[in-house]
């Protein structure tokens, strides 16, 4: 991705996080909604363009810049210690997993039982955690990459094995799938590799949407959970009717 991409992309996340809309930039700007549109789809910002963007969202060029750097190096993965610390308090998580979906802040306290200050607490902590970064007027910016895994055996991991994982895949009686499906068989390593790479693009795509979807209301949007999964395997029931168990 290049410089110009990484600064758009960090603009209109920024944004969305303060609902500003093409239009409310047009009336500021005295310009059509149109070339607003065309400005940001062309990713054709002069420096006094960017400049002005930034006066709209209360935040010096500079800071544009410091936050797409940032961007570029976004948390792929955390430590062992940021894992446990959000494990000893839901709330935290809670707010974790919310700023990484693009929640707004009125968002998080208008839905959850998580008042305004409690809730600026907890985005404090995460700040100090390098999660997200805190900006002027409740406003955040999450560190966390949409590409974003699990410490192998790590904390986290464990605890979606042992909690989530489990309640899942059983659904409350009024919780009906929208899709399920399983699939074995025995594939090349040429066939397995094929398979990786399409259920990664389908992960990242499926990211994709979720930021995208962050315009919407929070009424217009549900909770959905995807579980992908993919390993050598064998029912054990026929696996004990093997003649040899080495095949």
């Amino acid at each position: 991705m290049s410089q110009i991409s990484q600064v758009s992309q960090t603009l209109k996340q920024l944004l969305r996080q303060q609902q500003i809309t093409y239009k409310d930039i047009a009336l500021k700007l005295d310009m059509s909604e149109a070339n607003i549109k065309r400005i940001f789809s062309t990713q054709s910002f002069t420096l006094q363009r960017l400049e002005q963007l930034c006066d709209i969202l209360q935040m010096r060029l500079s800071d544009l810049f410091a936050l797409t750097e940032k961007q570029v190096q976004q948390i792929s993965q955390l430590t062992a210690e940021q894992e446990n610390e959000l494990l000893a308090d839901p709330k935290l998580l809670l707010v974790a997993v919310c700023v990484r979906d693009a929640w707004k802040f009125d968002e998080i306290i208008n839905y959850y039982d998580i008042d305004k200050h409690q809730c600026i607490q907890l985005l404090a902590r995460l700040d100090k955690l390098k999660i997200i970064d805190l900006l002027p007027n409740n406003h955040f910016k999450s560190l966390i990459a949409q590409d974003f895994r699990w410490i192998p055996g790590g904390p986290l991991e464990k605890f979606m094995e042992q909690e989530v994982m489990v309640k899942f895949m059983a659904p409350k009686q009024n919780e009906q799938w929208l899709f399920r499906f399983y699939l074995r068989g025995r594939y090349s390593q040429s066939s397995i590799e094929i398979i990786q790479r399409k259920l990664n693009q389908l992960t990242k795509e499926a990211a994709v949407l979720n930021q995208e979807d962050a315009d919407l209301p929070l009424n217009k949007r549900q909770h959905i959970g995807l579980l992908m999964a993919m390993r050598p395997w064998e029912p054990s029931l026929f696996e004990n009717m093997r003649k040899q168990k080495s095949i």
